[in-house]
């Protein structure tokens, strides 16, 4: 460790100390974050915000804090590896409100997931008439209270026969249309090898004796596999199916029999308790003639009136907590959603708002709150929300750390740290500290987008022709007809909840399932995945390798080239370093000695292309391999990572160390230089600083003018500005939303005065 001067130890205690940090790309940085304040990180995507605020101090707060639990405590916490940094002092705990998806399966709720739900039933244990024992009867999580027949999930899904068989063929010519079910399978076996139906007869000709056999029969059946034959019970096709794939949780199947699943069953709502997810006993129980699935349907801001009205002297202490609970939910731009909101179906914004309502009551101070862009899918209406919890948090005595590309959200910091000047290797260094005002004059890049104007799109371009939407209803759409352009960039604008998520990616997409959809669902990422292995490169480049080198008959297969096969170092297994686990203690990951962190076996090394090795290319950022490779399906893809500003990425770097704005755009990457297609973008500039907004748009353009049509589901005013046509939905969220509001060019935007859209366009033109 470095040695640091004992003057630079004993810095006052209003502030965070980092010393020396080197994660990921930070360069050696020392900074002092002011404690008790709103400290507001900002740079281009890559530049370093996250290694430094999540990677650095929130890992050693957490790590710090986990390390005053007892042994037995601590094995069963998250282990957090001390961050590459000579010191860091003077932390408090902390609470992280990251991206990550809020995921969920199909039995969270708005309710579970901020445990209002719990008060409910509180309530409804304590006044419902008639009375329950205890709350879990209320539950649709809980045996006591779950529905029977749906078993709390409010829906069923069953077995389409039409999709899952073929009945114009025999067992032998393979009428079951799901692929683990197939011909030869083990399960296939168990009805071929019954004995009971003539192997080469049509189903369609099947008695209905032998079509009840075959469906839901019982007796024994002769099954081979490797070890011999043997007999069991047979089990009818339906029953074995839907006891295997459909008497479980479908979302916790792996992803491709999970597809196969779903293309073979039809969902429909529980009939016997119409989809509320309770038993007739927990549906009996009313206050004020509603029971608590009403309570559960309503829009949080409607339930508040009806829990308002409680007058019982047990009930409305518990009611008042609730409602105390559901204001926050309001607050946060939030009213529109219901308790019984799936968490699975909500944007990425409305989850990462939801996330802050666990805090908003808290009686906690001095702690450290750190939010990684809070405004992600904020409307410009509704930021100053987001800034008054900030803000109210702050007052409690806490630290605020926001990682952040809003203006309207940096403009209430009480100190700014900008970290730069560029991206990957050329960032990685604080080049501003201090307040507002002060950056809005920096000559940095956030600086100067901040004094920056885009002024509003006049040249637009005409429509090619029209895709008709008519008549949706899904949702909040109240019977929504209009006509999507072709061949021009469209944004589809409104405040959160007002309809155009399910307007376009629902209707839409449902429509059109040509489109070529990219939205806010996580990539898989792993150490073993890369930005070459994504956009599908690094097949290309294997197979270059092994050409350039003899190829196959040379005993030199595409295969050696990859530290996921025969290349691999042997000590490392390709990860390019060793993972120890302590038990008890911190983890320790040390580079690997053999193959010095290059992941491929000594070997491989001595195979190169115009001089270079594997691991030579996998060090190159994408320009440099766009100049290094000429071969066209080399050069063609990884010219899609340098259009979408991922120019600084090397091509081995891991996925799971990109931020949430760079693998939004290697998403995008991957779906270029397509034409005559229709592109559906669901917040493309989400993680996107300022700077890099510009370069999306012109990207965009890029798509349009090569024939492409381009809808983009978008709050950023700087790519509202610059679309050709918008349509705006509204005028609020919920049940106050699901209209069209405006249609039409940005320059007729500006005179429209009903669009809340309009209104923050034009005070961004001020």
């Amino acid at each position: 460790m470095s040695y640091i001067a004992p003057t630079v130890r004993a810095m006052s205690s209003d502030s965070i100390l980092v010393a020396g940090a080197r994660e990921n790309n930070l360069k050696d940085v020392t900074l002092r974050i002011p404690k008790n304040r709103i400290v507001v990180f900002t740079g281009v995507s890559g530049s370093g915000k996250s290694s430094i605020v999540f990677d650095t101090v929130a890992v050693e707060a957490q790590r710090q804090l986990n390390e005053t639990f007892t042994w037995f405590i601590r094995s069963r916490l998250p282990k957090y590896e001390k961050p590459e940094a000579d010191v860091i002092d003077n932390l408090s705990a902390a609470v992280v409100v990251d991206q990550k998806p809020l995921g969920g399966n199909s039995r969270s709720t708005v309710g579970t997931m901020t445990d209002i739900y719990s008060v409910i039933r509180v309530l409804f244990s304590r006044c419902g008439v008639p009375a329950a024992a205890t709350s879990s009867v209320f539950s649709f999580n809980d045996p006591e209270g779950m529905c029977p027949e749906c078993d709390g999930l409010g829906r069923i899904v069953r077995l389409d026969l039409d999709r899952f068989l073929d009945r114009t063929r025999s067992l032998n010519e393979g009428p079951i249309r799901f692929p683990q079910f197939g011909v030869g399978s083990l399960q296939w076996q168990m009805y071929a090898n019954s004995g009971a139906f003539d192997l080469d007869k049509p189903l369609a000709d099947y008695s209905d004796e032998e079509w009840h056999h075959l469906l839901h029969g019982t007796g024994r059946t002769e099954m081979s596999a490797k070890s011999g034959t043997f007999n069991l019970d047979y089990e009818g096709l339906v029953d074995r199916f839907s006891r295997l794939y459909l008497k479980r949780d479908i979302g916790s199947l792996a992803d491709k029999t999970r597809d196969s699943v779903l293309a073979v069953v039809s969902e429909v709502v529980c009939p016997l308790c119409a989809g509320a997810r309770l038993n007739q006993t927990a549906l009996a129980g009313r206050i004020n003639g509603r029971n608590i699935a009403d309570h559960s349907a309503m829009e949080v801001a409607d339930l508040v009136e009806v829990l308002a009205a409680i007058d019982d002297p047990v009930g409305a202490p518990i009611a008042a907590a609730a409602i105390e609970r559901l204001r926050r939910v309001i607050g946060i731009g939030l009213g529109y959603l219901s308790l019984g909101r799936e968490t699975s179906t909500l944007s990425g914004g409305e989850g990462q708002r939801l996330k802050t309502v666990r805090y908003l009551g808290s009686a906690l101070a001095g702690m450290t709150y750190i939010f990684d862009e809070p405004s992600v899918g904020l409307h410009p209406r509704d930021v100053h929300r987001l800034n008054e919890l900030l803000v109210q948090l702050r007052d409690k005595g806490n630290t605020v750390l926001v990682v952040e590309h809003d203006p309207d959200v940096i403009a209430i910091a009480d100190h700014v740290i900008d970290i730069g000047p560029g991206a990957g290797a050329h960032g990685g260094e604080v080049v501003f500290q201090g307040d507002v005002e002060s950056l809005r004059r920096a000559d940095t890049v956030t600086g100067r987008a901040l004094r920056t104007v885009t002024p509003v799109k006049t040249d637009v371009r005409a429509p090619t022709g029209w895709l008709p939407l008519e008549n949706a209803s899904l949702h909040n759409l109240k019977n929504v007809s209009v006509d999507l352009p072709t061949g021009v960039l469209t944004a589809v604008t409104g405040v959160a909840g007002s309809g155009k998520s399910t307007l376009i990616s629902d209707v839409f997409v449902g429509a059109h399932p040509e489109a070529i959809v990219v939205d806010q669902s996580a990539i898989g990422v792993s150490s073993r995945s890369t930005p070459a292995s994504y956009v599908g490169v690094l097949d290309h480049l294997r197979k270059l390798f092994s050409q350039e080198n003899g190829g196959k008959a040379a005993g030199v297969e595409p295969g050696l080239f990859s530290f996921n096969s025969r290349g691999a170092c042997p000590a490392c297994e390709g990860r390019g370093v060793i993972y120890t686990d302590l038990a008890f203690m911190d983890p320790i990951t040390t580079t690997c000695e053999k193959c010095e962190g290059r992941r491929f076996a000594e070997e491989v090394l001595t195979y190169t292309v115009r001089g270079k090795s594997i691991v030579d290319v996998l060090d190159m950022t994408a320009e440099q391999a766009l100049d290094f490779f000429p071969e066209k399906r080399v050069h063609a893809k990884l010219a899609t990572l340098n259009e979408v500003g991922l120019d600084y990425l090397t091509l081995g770097q891991p996925l799971s160390t990109l931020s949430g704005g760079e693998r939004q755009r290697i998403k995008l990457a991957n779906e270029l230089h397509k034409t005559g297609s229709v592109y559906v973008l669901d917040e493309p500039t989400t993680g996107l600083h300022m700077a890099d907004v510009g370069a999306l748009v012109a990207l965009l353009d890029r798509l349009v003018d090569a024939g492409n049509t381009v809808i983009v589901i978008e709050h950023n005013l700087d790519v509202i500005k610059r679309a050709d046509r918008i349509i705006d939905l509204g005028p609020d969220g919920g049940k106050h939303g699901g209209e069209i509001v405006f249609t039409g060019t940005p320059a007729d935007l500006l005179e429209d005065h009903r669009s809340l859209t309009a209104e923050h366009v034009r005070r961004s033109l001020a």
